[in-house]
């Protein structure tokens, strides 16, 4: 067994070379790896089976994407500006949250991750944030990638919160890569951070016993030169920590007593 905490990272399905594939970009691997975690990449199949997969790892990590979540999941309408899905990672995503909250699996959600959180406890979206009066656009500049992940707008940390908690300043400033963003917060979570012009930025749920936290911006760009960042990054760590030695107490315990 890995000596680091094991974490499943969501695949996204997309053709390679002509066939289905289950990929996930570096960075969020090689974020995971810096702050002292085991990433596994999760296949997206419609039918797994959620709890017996996640009850072989210490966190489960969603990531960002260039699809979206299918706007049939939220009761809405197929957009023109919508024009990518995939419809394996919806299946996917939407069983392994609650299965792993039930478990008390450590969660962090970022950017697509963060919009499956608040849809999977009945929350909706917009599909396309720039056509919303009063909202800014808060998609990337089409620039090289340095500069695509460079902070972009101020975003506020809501007072008394679990990111209030470990964000080193009551405000921050983040990049800001998205088309889409929360238009009604699902029923059980919590406001955590919001962006200058009222967009929800960051969410938790509010009854989880441990680390469950969803970001709409991207902390694992370069996380160690970024203090919020590198703090969401070790407060998930330490999380994936604690339930990783509090299962093994626990496998002990039935073995001893079993």
């Amino acid at each position: 067994m890995s000596s680091r905490p094991l974490v499943g990272v969501i695949a996204c399905r997309r053709d390679v070379e002509g066939h289905p594939a289950h990929v996930v970009t570096d960075k969020y691997l090689a974020a995971l790896r810096e702050y002292g975690l085991a990433p596994v990449i999760l296949p997206v199949w419609e039918n797994g089976d959620e709890r017996d997969l996640l009850g072989h790892l210490d966190g489960l990590l969603l990531t960002g994407s260039h699809t979206n979540v299918a706007p049939e999941r939220y009761g809405a309408e197929l957009a023109p500006q919508n024009t990518r899905a995939d419809h394996h990672r919806d299946a996917a995503a939407f069983g392994w949250i609650p299965a792993a909250l039930d478990l008390g699996l450590p969660l962090f959600g970022i950017c697509r991750g963060f919009q499956e959180l608040n849809v999977a406890f009945g929350g909706s979206l917009h599909q396309a944030v720039q056509n919303v009066p009063g909202l800014d656009d808060h998609r990337e500049p089409d620039v090289e990638l340095a500069l695509r992940y460079a902070p972009a707008h101020d975003v506020t940390i809501l007072p008394g919160g679990r990111l209030a908690a470990l964000a080193p300043e009551p405000a921050s400033r983040v990049n800001s890569l998205h088309q889409q963003g929360i238009a009604e917060l699902g029923m059980g979570l919590c406001a955590e951070a919001v962006a200058h012009d009222g967009l929800i930025e960051a969410i938790s749920v509010r009854d989880a016993p441990g680390f469950s936290l969803a970001v709409q911006w991207h902390p694992e760009w370069r996380p160690r030169e970024h203090p919020l960042y590198d703090a969401l990054f070790e407060a998930f760590a330490g999380a994936c920590r604690g339930y990783r030695a509090q299962q093994s107490i626990l496998e002990e315990v039935e073995h001893a007593y079993g």
